[in-house]
């Protein structure tokens, strides 16, 4: 307790000050200030860029833009005025961000344009910032990765459903003249392959009706922790040649499968590029990838030990082998029940085989120890061990992409890919991409990776928090 006497000097109380002040600022910019290093995360490079000889010095530091576009992200502000009004009334965030006067919505887009390159740069330096936390959470998930494709909605005015109803009543037209024509699929042929506002936002075919947007793929973990994302722009299309993505039948359902397993291999290609150190046991995917060629470039080129990926109905029908089940599973030619699956053999010499018994058969005890005794009532081998299969999985590696299909490995491991699909709409509905009104390619891009960056920016509070369950809960930490 101080002594009645005591004076206290200047320096107390500016202590007593600055401490109440510290403890009145808000949770999330506490937090956020004590556990990241805003200086570490954005590159030198990001630095000599935006602070190169323009002629005037810059009124607003880089690190101020980066913060306010986090917490537009966080706070779910779909357009710039929300946030620049927000920052002029409150003191607390302008300082958070570093700002001494309030810039217009014209520089935030500006930034977002000028400087999406370097963006992109901290996005990937916090991709390999998480990487060793994703481990420490679950290793099995976090050494899966799991690949899906989106479209972000722009605002044009093909998206207005006035456009897409008189596109409707043109094919009802012709149907009349011609009664052998489905409005309902002719109306696909009807519809323009972009917007008169930007070429860069296509006519997609997504979650079960027609819009126009801008698509992308995300690679995430098991966990639904962002990897990467690739938009599938210009500058994409021009690296990647190889891929046309136009349309090539008159199923939409048809063209997405086929435009999504295109994008999967070059996305891979630029994801190991960027991130060379980081290798994953197990990849999921969805029926749409399910062709040779996936899985050889998967197990092979890539290096997954096993390809979690559902066989397609269209590439199936008709090609199943007699004495194998849809899942590859060999049957007993009497009544065609499953074989037992006994083992993996192999040798220093010898490739893997996959062994499969007749489920009758059991070890019994023998005079040199023990022994395998088929006991089936009627055995459809004349071996007193009964029927035995070896599968040789480098023969078919769809068949065998690394795991037994149908068992309960594969089950567990594929309920696991609905993980990207809620970090997407996680993205889209949570962060507020969605509902960002502008149709500029760049724009929806930067907001994309900036969406990612958000996400791993909570991956590491959480995990300085010890509070790791929270891991895509940020608002939640700062409650």
């Amino acid at each position: 307790m101080r002594n009645k006497s005591e004076q206290m000097s200047l320096f107390d109380t500016y202590k007593g000050v600055a401490a109440s002040m510290e403890e009145d600022k808000p949770k999330l910019f506490r937090l956020l200030d004590e556990h990241i290093d805003w200086d570490t995360l954005v590159p030198a490079r990001f630095y000599m860029a935006f602070y190169q000889n323009t002629g005037r010095p810059r009124k607003y530091p880089l690190v101020a833009f980066l913060k306010s576009l986090v917490l537009q992200k966080i706070f779910c502000y779909v357009n710039d005025s929300v946030l620049l009004v927000t920052l002029r009334h409150s003191r607390e965030m302008r300082k958070f961000c570093g700002f001494s006067k309030v810039p217009d919505a014209a520089k935030l887009t500006r930034f977002k344009q000028d400087f999406l390159p370097y963006i992109m740069e901290v996005f990937e330096r916090l991709v390999e910032l998480t990487e060793p936390i994703c481990r420490e959470m679950d290793a099995e998930l976090a050494g899966s990765l799991i690949y899906d494709t989106t479209g972000i909605e722009s605002y044009v005015a093909e998206n207005n459903p006035k456009f897409f109803s008189s596109k409707l009543r043109q094919a009802k037209l012709m149907a009349k003249t011609n009664p052998n024509t489905d409005p309902y699929r002719a109306v696909y042929g009807l519809l323009p392959d972009c917007a008169a506002a930007s070429p860069a936002v296509k006519q997609q075919y997504i979650n079960g009706h027609f819009c126009y947007a801008q698509k992308a793929g995300l690679l995430t973990n098991g966990l639904g922790i962002v990897r990467h994302i690739a938009f599938f722009d210009d500058a994409f299309k021009k690296s990647h040649p190889e891929i046309p993505i136009d349309k090539c039948t008159d199923n939409p359902d048809a063209d997405k499968e086929l435009g999504d397993s295109r994008t999967l291999l070059p996305v891979l290609r630029d994801f190991k590029l960027r991130h060379p150190g980081l290798h994953y046991k197990t990849f999921l995917g969805d029926a749409a990838f399910d062709s040779y060629d996936t899985y050889s470039a998967l197990l092979r080129e890539f290096q997954f030990e096993r390809a979690v990926i559902p066989m397609s109905r269209r590439n199936t029908a008709g090609k199943l082998v007699a004495h194998l089940d849809e899942n590859g599973i060999p049957l007993c030619p009497n009544d065609g029940s499953q074989l037992k699956f006994h083992s993996v053999c192999g040798g220093k010499n010898r490739s893997m085989r996959l062994k499969f018994i007749c489920p009758e058969t059991e070890r019994v005890k023998s005079p040199n120890g023990t022994t395998w005794r088929c006991r089936c009532d009627q055995p459809c081998s004349a071996s007193a061990y009964g029927r035995c299969v070896y599968i040789y999985p480098d023969a078919d590696l769809r068949l065998y992409p690394g795991i037994l299909r149908g068992s309960d490995q594969w089950a567990a491991l594929y309920a696991k890919r609905t993980a990207v699909e809620r970090s997407i709409g996680s993205f889209k509905h949570v962060l507020g991409l969605e509902q960002r009104k502008t149709s500029n390619s760049l724009t929806t891009n930067a907001d994309l990776y900036l969406a990612g960056i958000v996400q791993l920016l909570c991956v590491v509070l959480a995990d300085a928090l010890h509070e790791r369950h929270l891991f895509r809960r940020v608002r939640r930490l700062a409650a």
